[in-house]
């Protein structure tokens, strides 16, 4: 074979949870009640504008997620052996920015580096300069024309995207015209008025936009190092690309821990009272005296020790990493689960004396049953807004632990990695700032979409808020 997937553990739970979601939007297109929450969600601009970027960051994160390692040259073809770098399919994809290496620091759409250096030009005379980049500009006759040809680039990139829009926009149309046999003008003009219960306008905008900034990304990547070269000299473009599935898989994978202890636990102390109630409360009071950070900080680093003392464990760097990223977020579901717990305890001790709560207990129906029939569907708009806000915090926390190096492995490309690196650099005299910039956009963009998402999901599935409207 010409390569060897990898499966890493982080790999398989993000299938695991990609399949578990489509399972669930089938589930919820057979039941009207289910479904009609999520048609008010497609129904606001926010609800699609922040499902789209969303959509895109997850794309980004699956295609990063399916690794392999590339066969190596052998003479015995019985005998293959397999690098022990294991690449991505995000990888081949954007393997010209991945494989054009500078020296040290450049600039963004820079054509010489960011530190002067001893060169010897012609007639054999030193010269202290800026030396010229390896891959960047190199299709330039002059730096005069840099600013020309990147101009042109974007042109051409909105072109592209226009007639990307307007392709989607035609096949759409003439879906509407065998489907349900519309007249092409009158769906063109509908189109163009908005007359529609979802806003289409803003979905096509969106489109392009999209389009158009993946279009210039991919045109200028070729010929530019677009968000300038980090101290090694990798692109920061394909730093910010990578980091994203780090800060999906801790916000999501987390979440996946945290989220059965919080629901468990918390419905069933607001039930059942008593003892039971004194317990949980017990648990999560102490877990909450507890230092988080602290905590973090010990796990990590005995998980580190026990890695350094057993390295036949671990094929590859890879490997190494993915365990680290997996007992992270592991430890982060143990200590995050608290406040979601305490809430649904909250509100559970409400909805178990409704009227309609009280008349299945008269009925003699069992107590799972109620928490499984009454409680925890009246629960689910609190346990979604909460999970989509605790996702943000925990983008955010990965960046912070990072920072003070108990979050992923340094191998491990993430926007806390890039952060930590960049942060010495804004010290120095001109200042280093597109690292962290990069990381700061792609954290920013991220962290809002899903806020948004979560705005609009509050506002679908509170009743209060239905009814105001």
């Amino acid at each position: 074979m010409p390569f060897l997937p990898v499966f890493l553990w982080t790999d398989i739970l993000i299938f695991l949870l990609l399949a578990v979601i489509t399972a669930g939007i089938f589930y919820l297109r057979s039941k009207p009640h289910l479904r009609s929450p999520w048609i008010m969600v497609m129904q606001r601009k926010r609800g699609v504008i922040s499902i789209i970027i969303l959509l895109s960051y997850v794309t980004i994160g699956f295609l990063d997620s399916l690794h392999f390692r590339t066969a190596l040259e052998s003479e015995n073809p019985a005998q293959q052996h397999y690098s022990t770098e294991v690449l991505s399919v995000l990888d081949l994809m954007v393997t010209p920015i991945r494989t054009q290496v500078e020296k040290t620091y450049s600039a963004p759409f820079a054509t010489h580096l960011f530190v002067k250096e001893m060169q010897i030009i012609s007639g054999g005379q030193l010269e202290y300069s800026y030396p010229k980049l390896k891959y960047s500009a190199q299709h330039l006759q002059s730096e005069t024309e840099k600013w020309t040809d990147i101009t042109s680039s974007v042109a051409g990139s909105t072109a592209a995207a226009v007639v990307l829009t307007l392709l989607i926009m035609a096949c759409y149309i003439f879906y509407r015209k065998t489907r349900y046999k519309r007249d092409i003008f009158a769906e063109l003009k509908r189109i163009i008025r908005g007359d529609s219960d979802y806003p289409i306008r803003t979905f096509y905008l969106m489109i392009f936009l999209l389009s158009w900034l993946s279009i210039a990304l991919i045109v200028l990547s070729q010929n530019y190092h677009v968000f300038g070269t980090d101290k090694v000299g990798q692109s920061v473009l394909y730093q910010a690309l990578k980091s994203i599935r780090t800060g999906l898989a801790i916000g999501t994978l987390t979440t996946l821990i945290m989220l059965p202890l919080a629901i468990f636990l918390g419905i069933s102390a607001g039930y059942f009272k008593g003892w039971i109630d004194d317990v949980i409360q017990y648990i999560y009071t102490t877990l909450n005296s507890i230092p988080g950070v602290l905590l973090i900080a010990a796990a990590v680093l005995m998980l580190q020790v026990y890695i350094n003392n057993h390295p036949e464990n671990f094929a590859t760097v890879a490997e190494r990493a993915d365990l680290r990223l997996l007992f992270l977020c592991l430890i982060l579901g143990v200590t995050s689960w608290t406040g979601l717990c305490r809430i649904l305890r909250g509100e559970t001790l409400k909805l178990r004396e409704a009227e309609y709560v009280l008349a299945a207990r008269s009925l003699g129906v069992s107590g799972f049953n109620i928490l499984h029939r009454h409680i925890l569907p009246n629960l689910m708009h609190i346990v979604l807004i909460t999970v989509v806000l605790d996702f943000s915090g925990l983008v955010l926390a990965e960046a912070v632990l990072s920072y003070v190096g108990v979050g992923v492995d340094p191998s491990m490309i993430s926007w806390g990695n890039m952060i930590n690196s960049a942060r010495l650099e804004m010290a120095r005299e001109p200042v280093v700032w597109w690292s962290l910039t990069a990381a700061f956009i792609s954290m920013f963009i991220l962290v809002l979409a899903a806020n948004l998402f979560a705005d609009v999901v509050r506002d679908a599935f509170d009743p209060r808020m239905q009814k105001a409207r």
